[in-house]
């Protein structure tokens, strides 16, 4: 039983119920974008606010697209999820918000920012090694882990 892992059948359960996690992510983002621009429609005006929301289905839509085509799922793209999701509460709540609250969102954008770049410095001048091996995955682990390394380093 050379080609026999214990942990193949459950890679293969889990694998499923991410695709089928995906699939509603997928589908929820649609709908969810569709009534966002039929609102924008009805209303005959775009915000800024409606944007950011756009831009924020946008980097859903390219999280997932990333993770299906790696089978990894890069850490840059929920902070930039982030990033816009605090944008475009700092321009719905501008005028709502005191100067120090205004101040810790911005800092905290700076933050993300920072943190995005880090990470990007890291993975080019820190890379995957490319016999990196999942104990999970299958006999294509090695083709794997250079894919997510040039990935990551994109």
């Amino acid at each position: 039983m050379q080609g026999f892992r214990l942990g193949q059948p459950i890679h293969h359960v889990v694998r499923g119920l991410e695709l089928f996690g995906l699939a509603v992510i997928l589908i929820a983002t649609f709908v969810a974008a569709g009534q966002d621009v039929a609102e924008m429609i009805a209303a005959r005006r775009v915000t800024l606010a409606d944007l950011l929301l756009l831009f924020l289905y946008l980097e859903v839509l390219a999280m997932i697209g990333a993770y299906l085509q790696t089978g990894r799922l890069p850490i840059r793209f929920p902070i930039y999820i982030g990033i816009i999701a605090l944008a475009r509460y700092l321009v719905l709540e501008v005028k709502d918000l005191e100067a120090w609250k205004m101040l810790a969102v911005g800092a905290t954008m700076l933050i993300l920012a920072g943190t995005v770049l880090l990470l990007r410095y890291g993975h080019l001048k820190l890379p995957y090694p490319e016999t990196e091996v999942d104990p999970l995955a299958g006999d294509d682990a090695g083709r794997d882990a250079r894919r997510r390394a040039e990935h990551d380093g994109a």
